[in-house]
C-alpha cells in the first residue's frame, strides 16, 4: 500500500469513525504527509507497510531541527495514531511508532491582556481600511466570546440568537456549545451584517466574509490581530488566542465558576480549563481573605 491511498482510507476512517471535523483531518494528514515526503526522499520504496522503527526516529530527529517541542509533539501525536489505524486494520502486525516518545514541553502560559489592553488591541485597527468595521466586530466577539479562530470564520448568521443573549458555537469534533454574548456585542454584530458585502454562492449563512465573498482562513484572522497589536504598541506575543486566554483570565479573576468556563470554553475536561487558567496573586489572596478560616 502506497502513502497516498493509505492516507485516504485513514482520512475516511477519522471522518466516518471517529467523527472528527474537517480541521482535525486536514491536520492529521498534514503530519502523515511530512513523514511521506520525508521517506519519499530518503528512498522510494519505502511504504507505510515497510517503514521501520529506526526511519521514524531519523524523521524525528531530523523535525527537531525545524520546529519547536509543540509543534513536533503534535506530529508525532498524529503519526502515532495513523499506526495504529494501520495495525487496527491488519496493514502491519507491529506498530513501529510504539517506541517514539513525545518530547518535553515546558509548560507556559499565553500572555494576558488587560481590559486596557483589550480596548488598545482593538482601537488599534487600522480605520482608514475598507475592513475595519468587520475587523472590530471579530475581535470584540472573539474576547467577549472566547472563540477558537476556526469558530469565529465558521460562525453562521444562523447560530445568532441575539433575541436570547446566546450565540451557538460548533467547536472541536463538531460539538455544540452555547456562549452569552454582550449586547454591546450584538449590536455591532447585527450592524455589521446589515451592511455586509454581498456573499456568493455557498456562504450566504456565514457571518464573517473576505473580500471576494467567501469565508475568512484562519490565516488572514491572525493577520489583523497581529498588525492591530503592532498599532496599539502592546509589547506582548499577540495573536487570537491571547484574546480567547484573556476572555478565560478575566471570567475567573472576577468570581466566574470554573465549571461554567469550561464550559463556556468547549473544554472536554475540567483538567485543561485549570491548565488553561493563568490566575492572577490578586485573584488567589482575594480568595484566600474570603474563604480561609484562618484568614482574618
Amino acid at each position: 500500500m502506497q502513502w497516498k491511498k493509505a492516507i485516504e482510507e485513514y482520512s475516511f476512517h477519522l471522518r466516518l469513525e471517529q467523527g472528527l471535523s474537517e480541521n482535525t483531518i486536514e491536520s492529521y494528514q498534514f503530519d502523515v504527509n511530512r513523514l511521506a515526503s520525508y521517506c519519499e526522499k530518503l528512498h522510494s520504496k519505502i511504504t507505510p507497510i515497510s517503514l521501520k522503527t529506526d526511519t521514524l526516529k531519523d524523521f524525528v530527529f531530523e523535525l527537531s531541527k525545524e520546529v519547536q517541542p509543540p509543534t513536533q509533539s503534535r506530529i508525532v501525536s498524529g503519526i502515532k495514531g495513523f499506526f495504529a489505524y494501520m495495525q487496527l486494520e491488519g496493514y502491519r502486525e507491529d506498530n513501529p511508532t510504539q517506541l517514539l516518545e513525545l518530547p518535553k514541553i515546558r509548560k507556559t502560559f499565553p500572555d494576558t491582556l488587560s481590559t486596557d489592553e483589550v480596548n488598545a488591541l482593538i482601537a488599534g485597527i487600522d480605520s482608514k481600511s475598507k475592513y475595519a468595521f468587520r475587523n472590530r466586530c471579530m475581535l470584540e466577539l472573539l474576547y467577549s466570546c472566547g472563540l477558537r479562530v476556526s469558530e469565529l470564520t465558521q460562525l453562521n448568521k444562523s447560530d445568532l440568537f441575539f433575541e436570547k443573549g446566546l450565540i451557538r458555537i460548533r467547536g472541536k469534533g463538531d460539538k455544540l456549545r452555547w456562549v452569552p454574548v454582550a449586547e454591546s456585542s450584538s449590536k455591532l454584530i447585527h450592524e455589521y451584517i446589515q451592511k455586509e458585502q454581498k456573499p456568493i454562492k455557498g456562504y450566504e449563512d456565514r457571518v464573517f466574509l473576505n473580500n471576494r465573498g467567501k469565508e475568512l482562513t484562519r490565516a488572514m484572522v491572525f493577520t489583523i490581530v497581529k498588525k492591530a497589536a503592532l498599532c496599539a504598541n502592546l509589547n506582548k506575543k499577540v495573536s487570537p488566542h491571547t484574546l480567547r486566554h484573556s476572555f478565560a483570565t478575566h471570567l475567573v479573576e472576577n468570581g466566574a465558576d470554573i465549571q461554567l468556563v469550561q464550559h463556556m470554553m468547549g473544554h472536554a475536561s475540567i483538567t485543561t480549563t485549570e491548565r488553561y487558567i493563568h490566575m492572577s496573586q490578586r485573584h488567589l489572596k482575594e480568595a484566600i481573605a474570603r474563604f480561609h478560616p484562618r484568614a482574618t
